[in-house]
C-alpha cells in the first residue's frame, strides 16, 4: 500500500505534463493570486510559505474547518489530524498529545511534552498550560517529527503551532450562542476595528459551562457533589495593533483563562477481590456495580476533585523591515506568563476513605509555573538564500505542592489487604481491620491516619538557544536547507518531603519488627512462614505517602549542551509536485521527577522498597528522524495529496508510567516510530470539500532494556521489544462538507468529521485488562445560513454513534485486581446560532 501511494505521488509530473511551466523570468508580470487550496499560507518555518512548498509533514486546519468539526481546544483537534492523540487523565491541568506515537504521559509536572504548543510565536510551558478555548482563529499548524531548529527543545515529536486572528482595519464581529444536552451553555463574541489609520484592535471572550457527564455515588461523603467532568471555562483574548512607520508593525496581546470544574474521575473497568473489602467498610457498594458497567457513567468517589486552573500572560511581537542585508526582517517576541492548577481529587476512586488530595488550603495539592521567554530573529532572502538566524531564551520558576491525607478507612483497608492476603498462610480473618494495630502496638486508628505527607518542590530552569536556518537554492528545481540549534539547558530543583502526621504506624513497624512477627504468629501463621512475611507488612504499611522520614530536604541540578538541527534537500518537477528528503536530530530536556520515589536500594532502579530515592533525574531525550515525502497538487490546485516515509529513532526516550502506588519515570534506551503519513484535501466543486488522512504507525520500545523490572517476569518485564503504549498501528481521519443553496436567499451546510484508531495497549505492563479495541469518534453538524453568512443555526452532535472508548487505562489504586479507566466523553448534542455584524 505504502509504495502504490508513492508510486501514485511520484508519477504526477506526466499527468501535469500539459499544465504551463513555472516561470523563471524575473521581469515576467506577478502572477494572480492563488485563491485555491495550493494557496493555503502557513509559518513552518517561521516565515509565511505556501503550505505546498514546505518541506514538512504537516496538517493544517483553517478556521472553517475547524468549526465545522466543532474544535474549541487542543483535545478536540485530533478529530482533524490522524496521528494525533491528546487525553487528559487525573485533571485538565494534565492534558497530554502523542504525534506519531510519541508524547509524554502526564501526572508529573517535571516532565515536559514531546509534542510542543505554541500560541502565537509563545511556547506554553506545558500541554494544559495550553488547554484553553483557542478563541478567533486563523488556522491551526500541526507539524510531524523533530522541530527544534526553529521551534526549540521539547519539539522532539512536534509541534502544534495556533495562530489566532490579527486585528483588521475593517471593522466587523461575531457572536455566537450554543445550548446542548448536559445542560452545556456557550457563549462567545469577538470583535476587532480600527483606532486610527495606525492601530486596530481586537478582543474575544467566552463563557463555556456544562453540567458533568458522570453520575458520583459518594457514599458517606464529605463529598456533596453528585456528577463529575463538568465544564466550567472562562477566556478573554485582547490584541492591539501597532503601525508606527511602513517598516514596522507591533502586535500586543493580553489573555487570561480560567477553569473551575470537578474533574477527572476514573470508572472500574474490572471489578477485582478487593472491592469486597470496601464495600464492607462503607456498608454498600464502594467501586462500581457488580459486575462493572463503566459505560453506565457511574462513579464512586467520596472526596472532592475540584480543581481551579488559571492561565494568563501578556507578549509583544515586533516586526521590522530593515534597511540592511536586502531589507531582512528583524523580528523580537517577548511573553510573560503566568499558569496556576489548584487540584483535589480522591487518589483510589471509591466511596471509602481511603486516601485524597484536599483542595482549597495553602500548601494543598498546587502547581504554579510561571515562565518568561523572549524569542530575537533575522530574517532575509536573495536569489540565492533564505536565511533565519535567531536567540531564545527561556526562564522558568516551577513550584509543586503535594498532600496526601489517609482517610478514616485507610488503616481498616489495608490491614484487611494484608490479612486476606495472608489467608494461605493460615491467617487467622476475625477482625480484619486490626491487625496493623496488633503489628504497630498502637490503638485501632492510631497507625495509618492523617495528612501522610506534605512535599514542595522548587526548580528554577533557564534555557539559552542560539540557531540558524539557511536554504539555498541550487538550481531552479533544487533546494538544500541546513538548520542547526546550540541549546544550554539547566535545572536546579530543591525538594522537600515531610511527614506532619510522622506516620505512626510504618515508625512503630520498623522500630519494632518482632512486634510484627508476633501479630503474625498470635494469628496462626508458622513461624518460619512469618519471619519472611515481616518485610512485605512493613513495605505496605511503609508506602510513599505513608514512610516515616524524618524532614527531608534534597538538591538536584542538571545542566545540559546540545545540538540540533537539520538537512533537507528538496526538489520541484513542476508548480504541481515537489518531493523532499529531511533528516533531523531533536532534543528533549532532561529533568527531576517530581514525585515521591522509593526503592529496595535507595536507587532510581524501579525496584520495589521502602528506602527514599535522592536522585530522581532523567537525562535528555533524543531522536535522529528521516523522511521521504511528496506533497502534489492536482486540478488546477484544488487536490491536494501529500505523503511521507518516516522512520524516527529515539534513545533515552521518557516514558511516565503509573505502576499502582505511584509514578516511575522510565528512560527507555531506544524507541523506534516507523511508517507512513498521507494526507487529501479536495474542493471537488464549489459546494463539496472532502479531506482524509491515513497514518500507519509502527512504534516500538528496543529490546535491550537494563534492570530486574524490565526482566521476564519483572513489572515491566513484557515493554522490551514491544509495540509502545498508547501508540496505535493505524489512525485515520476524514471529513465531508457540503454546501448547497435551499432557494435564492438560503444556503444548507452540512458537516461530518471521523477519527478512527485501531486497538492498543494502553500501559507499559501490558496487562490484557488494558487493552483498549478500535473505535470510530464521528462529529457531525448540519445548519443553514443566508447567501452573505451574516447569519447561522446549526444542530450538532460530537461522537454522534456513542462510541465506547477509554482515554487511558490503569491498574487500580492499591486494589489488586481491579482496574480502572478514563472515559472518553459520551455522546453529545446541541444547537448553535451565530451572527456575525459590520
Amino acid at each position: 500500500m505504502t509504495l502504490s501511494i508513492f508510486a501514485v505521488l511520484f508519477a504526477a509530473p506526466s499527468a501535469f505534463a500539459q499544465q504551463a511551466p513555472a516561470t523563471t523570468d524575473p521581469k515576467a508580470p506577478e502572477p494572480k493570486k492563488v485563491t485555491t487550496l495550493a494557496g493555503m499560507v502557513v509559518t513552518a518555518q517561521k516565515r509565511e510559505q505556501a503550505m505546498q512548498t514546505v518541506p514538512i509533514t504537516m496538517t493544517v486546519a483553517t478556521k472553517q474547518q475547524l468549526q465545522d468539526a466543532d474544535v474549541r481546544d487542543i483535545k478536540a483537534l485530533q478529530v482533524l489530524v490522524p496521528s494525533m492523540y491528546a487525553y487528559s487523565t487525573g485533571s485538565e491541568a494534565l492534558t497530554s498529545i502523542r504525534l506519531r506515537g510519541i508524547g509524554t504521559v502526564g501526572d508529573n509536572p517535571g516532565l515536559e511534552s514531546s509534542v510542543g504548543t505554541v500560541i502565537d510565536g509563545v511556547p506554553r510551558a506545558r500541554t494544559g498550560a495550553a488547554f484553553d478555548d483557542l478563541g478567533e482563529l486563523e488556522r491551526v499548524e500541526v507539524l510531524y517529527g523533530p522541530q527544534g531548529t526553529l521551534f526549540g527543545q521539547n519539539t522532539s515529536a512536534g509541534v502544534v503551532n495556533i495562530v489566532t486572528a490579527a486585528p483588521s482595519f475593517h471593522a466587523h464581529g461575531d457572536t455566537e450562542l450554543t445550548v446542548g444536552n448536559y445542560g452545556a451553555l456557550d457563549l462567545g463574541a469577538y470583535y476587532t476595528a480600527p483606532i486610527s489609520d495606525k492601530a486596530a484592535f481586537s478582543i474575544y471572550a467566552s463563557n463555556r459551562t456544562r453540567d458533568g457527564f458522570y453520575d458520583v455515588e459518594t457514599g458517606p461523603g464529605p463529598r456533596t457533589e453528585n456528577s463529575d467532568s463538568n465544564l466550567d471555562v472562562h477566556s478573554l483574548r485582547g490584541k492591539l495593533l501597532l503601525l508606527p512607520t511602513k517598516n514596522v508593525d507591533i502586535t500586543i496581546i493580553g489573555d487570561y483563562s480560567s477553569r473551575d470544574e470537578h474533574c477527572c474521575t476514573a470508572v472500574a473497568t474490572v471489578r477485582g477481590p478487593t472491592a469486597n473489602i470496601l464495600d464492607a467498610l462503607v456498608g454498600g457498594s464502594a467501586v462500581s456495580a457488580n459486575p462493572a458497567d463503566p459505560y453506565a457513567y457511574v462513579a464512586y468517589s467520596n472526596r472532592d476533585d475540584r480543581e481551579q486552573i488559571i492561565d494568563d500572560g501578556v507578549s509583544a511581537e515586533i516586526n521590522w523591515t530593515t534597511p540592511w542585508l536586502n531589507n531582512a526582517t528583524f523580528t523580537s517576541i517577548t511573553s510573560k506568563r503566568e499558569w496556576t492548577a489548584d487540584e483535589g481529587g480522591d487518589l483510589e476512586f471509591t466511596t471509602a476513605d481511603i486516601f485524597d488530595r484536599p483542595f482549597g488550603q495553602p500548601g494543598d495539592s498546587s502547581v504554579r509555573i510561571n515562565p518568561l521567554t523572549e524569542e530575537l530573529r533575522l530574517a532575509g532572502n536573495t536569489d540565492k538564500f533564505d536565511w533565519t538566524v535567531g536567540y531564545f531564551l527561556d526562564n522558568e520558576d516551577l513550584v509543586r505542592h503535594d498532600l496526601i491525607n489517609m482517610g478514616s478507612d485507610y488503616e481498616a483497608y489495608m490491614s484487611s489487604l494484608l490479612v486476606y492476603g495472608f489467608k494461605p498462610y493460615g491467617m487467622n480473618t476475625a477482625n480484619p481491620a486490626t491487625f496493623i494495630s496488633q503489628a504497630t502496638g498502637l490503638p485501632y486508628g492510631a497507625s495509618l491516619s492523617g495528612v501522610g505527607m506534605a512535599d514542595m518542590y522548587k526548580q528554577t530552569a533557564n534555557s539559552n538557544a542560539v540557531f540558524g536556518n539557511v536554504t539555498f537554492h541550487a538550481t531552479d528545481a533544487l533546494d538544500l536547507t541546513a538548520g542547526l540549534r546550540y541549546t544550554d539547558e539547566s535545572k536546579q530543583l530543591d525538594s522537600t518531603y515531610t511527614n506532619p502526621n510522622g506516620d505512626a504506624g510504618c515508625a512503630a513497624m520498623l522500630r519494632n519488627p518482632t512486634q510484627v512477627y508476633e501479630a503474625l504468629v498470635g494469628r496462626g501463621v508458622p513461624a518460619a512462614i512469618a519471619a519472611k512475611l515481616i518485610p512485605t507488612v512493613i513495605g505496605d504499611s511503609c508506602l510513599a505517602w505513608s514512610d516515616a522520614l524524618d524532614v527531608r530536604t534534597t538538591h538536584q541540578s542538571l545542566n545540559e549542551k546540545e545540538w540540533s538541527g537539520t538537512l533537507k534537500g528538496v526538489y520541484t518537477f513542476n508548480d504541481n509536485v515537489m518531493t523532499y528528503l529531511t533528516g533531523s536530530r531533536g532534543y528533549k530536556a532532561g529533568g527531576f521527577n517530581m514525585d515521591r520515589v522509593q526503592s529496595a536500594t535507595g536507587l532510581n532502579d524501579q525496584s520495589v522498597g521502602i528506602l527514599p530515592v535522592n536522585n530522581t533525574s532523567f537525562v535528555g531525550e533524543f531522536v535522529n528522524s528521516y523522511e521521504l515525502g511528496t506533497k502534489t497538487t492536482w486540478l488546477d490546485g484544488s487536490l491536494l495529496a501529500n505523503a511521507a516515509l518516516f522512520d524516527e529513532q529515539f534513545t533515552n526516550y521518557q516514558l511516565n508510567e503509573f505502576v499502582g502506588t505511584g509514578y516511575d519515570v522510565l528512560s527507555l534506551p531506544k524507541a523506534t516510530s516507523k511508517g507512513v503519513d498521507t494526507n487529501v484535501m479536495w474542493q471537488a466543486t464549489k459546494n463539496w470539500l472532502l479531506q482524509a488522512g491515513v497514518t500507519y504507525n509502527d512504534v516500538r520500545v528496543g529490546k535491550d532494556i537494563p534492570g530486574s523490572a524490565f526482566a521476564p517476569g519483572g513489572v515491566f518485564g513484557l515493554l522490551p521489544g514491544a509495540r509502545m503504549p498508547l501508540a496505535s498501528l493505524w489512525s485515520d481521519t476524514a471529513s465531508v462538507t457540503y454546501e448547497h443553496p435551499l432557494n435564492g436567499t438560503l444556503l444548507g451546510r452540512f458537516n461530518v468529521s471521523a477519527k478512527y484508531q485501531s486497538g492498543v495497549n494502553q500501559g507499559a505492563t501490558y496487562a490484557p485488562e488494558l487493552y483498549q479495541g478500535g473505535y470510530t469518534v464521528i462529529n457531525a453538524r448540519i445548519g443553514i445560513t443566508p447567501n452573505d453568512k451574516q447569519w447561522s443555526v446549526e444542530l450538532w452532535s460530537d461522537n454522534l454513534t456513542g462510541a465506547r472508548y477509554a482515554q487511558v487505562r490503569f491498574a487500580g489504586v492499591i486494589q489488586t485486581g481491579t482496574w480502572d479507566a478514563f472515559l472518553g466523553a459520551p455522546r453529545t448534542w446541541g444547537a448553535t446560532f451565530r451572527y456575525n455584524f459590520l
